[in-house]
């Protein structure tokens, strides 16, 4: 299939809005069964061949959920050989929310804890996911179109990834936000803002520069890739950026932004993206006074002999 195909949010939005809560309900299960980690880097999910994956997680048993976005079912299965599954189609997400549960106590999971679960940071973030019965639209073909695209630009992220010999986090999936996004950070620790929440203070505890991509919502109805850096320098959205893309306001900050179709237009589609992504690191971590030279990390290479 070409590079970056088609995805009109328009098109899906009401698809979009069902696999996107069938994500945080399987989230849920991730954020309560896997290990901390720094900067919340045990909760997002994770890309397959077919689909997202938990990655293994518990213990007594340990277990794995995976979505195949391909055959469009839920596959819980443990270490043991046990496994239960349902299918997508067809499911509000009151019905996901109760076959997880079942799936899970099938295969010998007992403790996880979601009954109450509800959307985060959705406009029905007040309705329990067991009462949401309105989003029960799934367009399997718009769902396997999405974890396509998805799957290209997190090919195209870990390129971009491999260009930084820092700190530097998965390409991984947000459930919350339903982007997927890689993180560079400095060592310079960052204190909070008064009346940060929990979730805030562990994921911007160092100063970042995160870049990504996520498929639109009501109030940027287009898919897009970005870049921010935070906190965010002085003078951050005054850099050049490429052809296609803008400083959009956010709050008190600035996202650089190139819309998904702008990379499409262009002639070599992967390179406009890179160009962007590393055009938007550039300004931000220049201006924040990072060893930019001393941090790259040229052809995904640190050796010394073989880098020179």
């Amino acid at each position: 299939m070409d590079l970056f195909p088609p995805m009109p949010y328009a098109a899906w939005s009401d698809t979009l809005a069902t696999i996107h809560r069938f994500a945080q309900v399987v989230g849920r299960v991730r954020l309560l069964r896997s290990p901390r980690r720094n900067h919340w880097w045990n909760v997002p999910l994770h890309l397959t061949g077919r689909g997202l994956t938990t990655r293994p997680m518990g213990l007594e048993p340990t277990f794995t959920v995976d979505l195949d976005l391909l055959d469009h079912r839920v596959d819980v299965s443990t270490v043991s050989g046990r496994r239960a599954s349902f299918g997508l189609v067809g499911r509000s997400v009151a019905d996901f929310h109760g076959e997880l549960q079942h799936a899970l106590a099938a295969v010998g999971v007992h403790g996880v804890d979601i009954a109450g679960a509800r959307p985060f940071d959705l406009p029905d973030a007040d309705r329990p996911f067991a009462e949401d019965t309105e989003h029960a639209s799934y367009d399997p073909a718009a769902v396997t179109r999405y974890w396509q695209v998805l799957s290209q630009v997190n090919v195209v992220l870990e390129e971009f990834a491999g260009r930084f010999s820092g700190k530097t986090s998965p390409v991984h999936h947000f459930w919350h936000t339903f982007d997927i996004a890689v993180t560079r950070f400095s060592d310079r620790v960052v204190r909070p803002a008064d009346g940060a929440d929990p979730v805030t203070r562990e994921a911007y505890s160092r100063e970042v520069v995160s870049s990504g991509f996520w498929f639109g919502d009501a109030s940027f109805p287009e898919p897009a890739f970005y870049s921010y850096t935070a906190p965010e320098p002085a003078g951050l959205a005054e850099a050049a950026l490429p052809h296609g893309a803008t400083w959009v306001p956010r709050g008190g900050s600035h996202l650089a932004v190139l819309p998904y179709d702008a990379a499409r237009a262009a002639g070599d589609p992967k390179a406009a993206v890179l160009d962007f992504l590393e055009a938007a690191y550039q300004a931000g971590a220049t201006r924040a006074g990072w060893d930019v030279e001393g941090l790259a990390c040229h052809g995904g290479v640190t050796d010394p002999l073989l880098g020179a």
